[in-house]
């Protein structure tokens, strides 16, 4: 094994201590310390590879984005259904999930505390709600689809499903995931309500008006 596969392998190994140190204690625990217990080394092993705790935070923000770029995402086709399918997959409705939603949550303080960590968090969720825009644009019905109905409906179904993460997470008895889904459907329900629905109301109100 060359030099450059060692040094990527015990990359990879670190990289994978940090998941499991994030998966126990999140952001708020994560040290040296716990990385080196996590690989049952010295600090000394975990400082070749990051210099500084914001190094190291720096690194476990684009792992939790990598992570959670490479989740297996449910299939849909197109419209409603792929929308529906892109929120489901943000929930926490599984182990995978659960797991990675509750780092996700805790990587807030983070951010908070981090002004280049913040600007990144707030591009990642623009880039999230510009791919439920697209997803939106294709739910509604032609006729309704301009640019103000189109944000406004995203940012009510990003905004809401955002919060419920943070409800799930913290209160998952109360938040199961057949909770979770039923609220989500119930709202898409009233934003997105189906097209046989929206045509007879326009038919209805077409007739009302002859």
């Amino acid at each position: 094994m060359s030099g450059s596969e060692a040094y990527q392998r015990r990359r990879e190994d670190v990289a994978a201590a940090v998941w499991r140190v994030l998966d126990r204690v999140g952001f708020s625990g994560l040290s040296m310390r716990a990385v080196a217990r996590e690989l049952d080394g010295t600090t000394g092993i975990v400082t070749h590879y990051f210099a500084t705790k914001r190094e190291l935070t720096s690194f476990a923000l684009e792992l939790l984005a990598e992570m959670s770029g490479s989740r297996e995402r449910r299939a849909a086709s197109r419209g409603r259904e792929a929308l529906r399918a892109a929120l489901l997959d943000m929930l926490p409705l599984d182990d995978t999930s659960r797991s990675a939603n509750r780092i996700w949550v805790s990587s807030w303080d983070a951010a908070l505390a981090d002004e280049r960590h913040a600007a990144e968090h707030a591009d990642r969720y623009r880039a999230s709600r510009a791919k439920l825009s697209r997803l939106v644009a294709e739910s509604l019905p032609e006729d309704t689809r301009d640019d103000e109905d189109i944000d406004r409906v995203t940012e009510t179904l990003h905004s809401f499903t955002l919060g419920l993460i943070v409800q799930a997470v913290l209160d998952p008895a109360a938040y199961p995931p057949e909770r979770q889904i039923a609220l989500l459907d119930a709202l898409l329900a009233r934003e997105l309500p189906p097209r046989s629905t929206h045509l007879d109301e326009r038919s209805h109100a077409t007739s009302a008006s002859d």
